[in-house]
């Protein structure tokens, strides 16, 4: 994300990249007998065992062939391996990415936080298309190489955020922009996560790492830890736990709570409730971002947490005031006796407010029923990722999006960590008055690990 660059000219610039390149699927080189051109695309996933599954599956229906499969761990894998037995089998997406080169157009991206950046970003510089599971990277310099990385290479990205551009989303932005509300001057965005264990120290101890896991892999570039494989009995983290999933404590699935592999709640719920918004309020960096949250912990991400982000004047709207809440917290109920959902999008207005899409209160709805439907709803994030690899427009979340709502996330979660109110230049990526929260924007990586390999 270039220094000089506006929020147009990035959104412009990659549109115009994403309009401009042909794609040809480089097993069509090898003769008669292959996929035509800008018929089925040949994608590889890696990190298969959670949500890569259902993810995967959603690629395939959008056009994708499945023709490689990488994990690390081979029991969490085993119905993704089963589901396409004819797929290729990797453990290390190094080892993929040398040995089916030629073979691979694309390449999905479903692994913990912590790996995004040193599995994208080889794909993007072998010019392959890139889907990646939000947020796209665990730091903001990961995150503004990547989104400089693929603006270079001209291919197609998306990350796997909720879609701003379906019929909700793209309702959303033609009430606010008709003035349904009038101008915006607070957002409320709030979750109902975690779902995972926050809040907590590391157990003590070690365990031993099956052999259908490979640790040193998982762990990739963060500090090397001790594999621990569950809970302790009538540890506090097990009551954090719903039940239909997994008492790990790093893996599977518990990654998330850790500051070294995840990024909490608001890094898993924020890019999906932001999105839309950023469209609708033509949002890019705050200026400055403060936090409130239960007590911190120096390894993982508090039990709950309150994040409040400062937007200035942008083209014909007003300054805004952001305000995220996890872990059971909401905001204030706009109306008496109105009730807010578990999680959810409330933008207030000097007329009015709004749900989602929903405007209230009912004068003001009626007012504005009939605002042009304008804007073209799009299929979400897989099928416009798909048409965007055989040179359509761009997915409605490619990664110079993906990169601002994930720099989003992990401003707050930098607040959250330093319990300070930050002020932020989102053009030099610095923050203006604290030095030791600018030693947050990126972790050092353990040796044999790097950005730039």
């Amino acid at each position: 994300m270039s220094q000089n660059l506006t929020r147009r000219q990035l959104l412009g610039g990659a549109m115009a990249a994403g309009a401009a390149f042909t794609i040809v699927p480089r097993h069509v080189l090898g003769g008669a007998g292959h996929t035509a051109p800008n018929d089925k695309l040949a994608l590889a996933g890696i990190g298969l065992g959670g949500i890569g599954f259902p993810q995967l599956q959603e690629c395939e229906r959008a056009g994708f062939e499945i023709v490689a499969l990488c994990d690390v761990d081979q029991v969490y894998a085993k119905r993704t391996f089963d589901r396409w037995p004819d797929a290729k089998r990797f453990r290390d997406f190094r080892e993929m990415y040398d040995t089916m080169d030629d073979r691979i157009d694309a390449i999905y991206c479903g692994t913990p936080d912590h790996s995004h950046a040193v599995i994208v970003l080889p794909a993007l510089r072998k010019k392959k298309h890139v889907c990646c599971v939000k947020p796209i990277t665990r730091t903001i310099v990961e995150s503004r190489k990547v989104v400089q990385t693929a603006l270079d290479a001209g291919v197609a990205t998306t990350d796997t955020s909720a879609s701003n551009t379906n019929e909700a989303a793209s309702r959303t932005c033609e009430l606010i922009w008709a003035g349904a509300i009038g101008p915006v001057r607070e957002l409320h965005l709030w979750s109902d996560r975690p779902w995972w264990p926050q809040g907590m120290t590391r157990p003590a101890g070690e365990d031993a790492v099956p052999e259908t896991l490979d640790w040193d892999l998982w762990i990739g570039p963060a500090a090397m830890r001790p594999f621990k494989s569950v809970w302790p009995d009538g540890h506090l983290a097990l009551e954090q736990i719903e039940r239909r999933f997994h008492s790990a404590v790093y893996h599977p699935w518990n990654f998330r709570g850790w500051w070294d592999f995840g990024t909490g709640a608001l890094g898993d719920m924020g890019c999906h409730h932001a999105n839309t918004p950023f469209r609708a309020l033509k949002l890019t960096h705050p200026t400055s971002v403060s936090s409130m949250s239960t007590k911190s912990m120096a390894e993982t991400a508090p039990l709950a947490s309150i994040v409040t982000y400062e937007f200035p004047a942008r083209e014909d709207m007003p300054p805004l005031r952001v305000v995220w809440y996890d872990g059971g917290l909401k905001p204030q109920s706009p109306a008496p006796g109105f009730p807010l959902g578990g999680s959810g999008e409330m933008y207030i207005g000097d007329e009015g407010f709004m749900i989602g899409p929903r405007v209230y209160p009912e004068q003001q709805a009626k007012k504005f029923a009939d605002v042009p439907r304008t804007l073209t709803r799009r299929p979400g994030n897989y099928r416009e990722w798909f048409e965007a690899c055989r040179g359509g427009e761009p997915a409605g979340s490619h990664f110079p999006v993906a990169g601002l709502l994930t720099e989003f996330v992990l401003l707050g979660n930098i607040a959250i960590r330093t319990g300070k109110r930050l002020d932020w230049d989102g053009t030099a990526g610095r923050f203006t008055n604290d030095d030791a929260a600018n030693q947050l924007l990126h972790d050092e990586y353990r040796e044999g690990w790097s950005l730039d390999a």
